[in-house]
């Protein structure tokens, strides 16, 4: 593990303002411990989609609003979110999730990426404040920044790259987050991995292992922290009755 003395110390340069990435954000200790929590879940967290499956703490997020109050469980807790509130966004400031409007991640959303599964370039909507914090486990994949054309159609080609290391936490903010589409290609090899193909080459944990320019994918989880804006007035109310799983 290697924290950074602020967020500002770990900035993706070669990005728009202002997107972090940190690459020995938890222990691989912890890396295993998690996993664990995430496969032994109940089967009724488990959502199957066509190529993958995903699960929702503490529940869905419909219509823009958290429908469930109810605060993380532990394990989804301790060690990210108290470890992303020790890193403030510079030396002697506040943490990431300062300004937003519940001061602390609400809601996380755990995906399971086999090899060959990916995901459409999207954009993660108004629901949530524009910070989203990103913590993959198990195995690296490029994450696919896009821009739309003037007319609205996709760019085809990605305007920039990021290579997700096990263990990694990836911030993106601001117009990264509001401007930009992101996305998975669905594929068992990330190719033409370079210093000149990858936007965080710099702050990557282990570049070596990639001097052949590709990353032989195993099975990745994401676990993706976000403040959703408007939670349930009732899951407001039942929430502070239950205590975390």
């Amino acid at each position: 593990m290697d924290l950074p003395p602020s967020l500002e110390a770990r900035r993706i340069t070669a990005l728009p303002p202002a997107a972090y990435y940190i690459a020995d954000f938890i222990t691989e200790y912890e890396e295993q411990a998690i996993l664990h929590k995430v496969e032994t879940a109940p089967k009724a967290r488990w959502r199957q989609l066509t190529h993958r499956r995903l699960q929702t703490w503490p529940s869905d997020v419909v219509n823009d609003t958290l429908l469930d109050a109810r605060p993380l469980p532990d394990w989804l807790e301790d060690p990210v979110v108290s470890r992303i509130f020790s890193i403030p966004l510079s030396e002697g400031g506040a943490n990431i999730f300062a300004t937003s409007p519940h001061q602390r991640p609400n809601h996380v959303l755990i995906n399971e990426y086999p090899p060959n599964t990916g995901i459409m370039p999207h954009k993660d909507g108004g629901a949530y404040h524009p910070v989203v914090c990103t913590v993959s486990l198990g195995s690296s994949l490029c994450l696919n920044l896009y821009k739309s054309k003037e007319d609205g159609a996709l760019e085809p080609e990605p305007v920039w790259r990021i290579l997700q290391e096990p263990r990694s936490l990836l911030i993106t903010t601001a117009d990264l987050y509001s401007e930009y589409l992101h996305g998975i290609e669905p594929t068992s090899t990330d190719v033409d991995i370079s210093e000149k193909t990858i936007a965080n080459w710099t702050l990557l944990r282990s570049p070596s292992l990639y001097h052949n320019g590709i990353n032989v994918r195993q099975t990745r989880i994401s676990l993706t922290y976000r403040d959703v804006l408007k939670v349930s007035k009732l899951g407001s109310k039942i929430g502070p009755m239950f205590k975390r799983p």
